[in-house]
């Protein structure tokens, strides 16, 4: 893995804790983000699991610059020894030029799979058929902070290389909202997909704006953080 993708993340990790309010908090936030434990954080620093327990709680006074060098170098070692996934895939999303409370994966594909094959991935459950049932990779966006934060411009960025793929908007309550925001965006992509919530909540006009514009539509109430982790399994 190449050195800038790591150091450009332990730079905007430790500068988030440090600028913090609340370190402690923020480091406990990036430490699950990689799904890594207390325990496993512990034994790559060396120290006992209620040192990071005490940082993470407020307990211990909030940690200087050395010992959250020391963390974050911990932190993305331990994701390189399990193959790299997270330092991937925030490299896409901040060289795409989002921040990662926007986006929250992006992926290109070697291959475009099958859309059944996407669904199965992440458990959706189809609603319409579209014009394509192909892609060849996903964006994985926050729902609200996209509307309200992205220009045009910014938001067909979320296309990555290919409009070949998924939008999967997360914090969804009905889905008007994402629906609207399609109707505005030249060209759509293959398929969109509403997470957290099922085919009984869904807008009632969802369905017919997804048919005029010619994209699939699926919606999932699968686990946020189960469903990125099958996500990063696709080809």
């Amino acid at each position: 893995m190449t050195a800038a993708p790591r150091d450009d993340l332990a730079r905007r990790i430790a500068g988030e804790i440090t600028l913090s309010d609340d370190p402690g908090a923020t480091l406990r936030k990036w430490r699950t983000d990689f799904d890594i434990s207390q325990t496993a954080l512990a034994e790559q620093l060396d120290v006992s699991s209620s040192v990071v327990s005490d940082y993470e709680s407020g307990r211990r006074e909030s940690p200087g610059i050395g010992v959250i060098r020391r963390m974050v170098e911990a932190l993305l070692d331990i994701d390189e020894a399990r193959g790299g996934s997270r330092i991937r895939q925030y490299a896409r999303v901040l060289s795409a030029g989002f921040e990662s409370d926007i986006v929250q994966d992006l992926r290109e594909y070697p291959t475009s799979i099958p859309l059944d094959s996407f669904y199965d991935a992440i458990g959706a459950t189809p609603i319409v058929d579209g014009d394509q049932d192909r892609i060849s990779g996903h964006t994985v966006i926050n729902s609200i902070q996209a509307i309200t934060r992205l220009s045009s411009e910014e938001f067909y960025r979320l296309y990555g290389q290919s409009t070949s793929r998924a939008l999967v908007f997360t914090g969804v309550t009905r889905g008007e909202s994402p629906l609207v925001a399609m109707r505005v965006v030249t060209p759509t992509p293959n398929a969109v997909v509403l997470h957290g919530l099922t085919e009984d909540d869904l807008w009632e006009h969802a369905p017919a704006l997804a048919t005029i514009d010619g994209f699939a539509l699926a919606v999932t109430d699968r686990d946020l953080d189960e469903m990125l982790e099958d996500l990063r399994k696709l080809p």
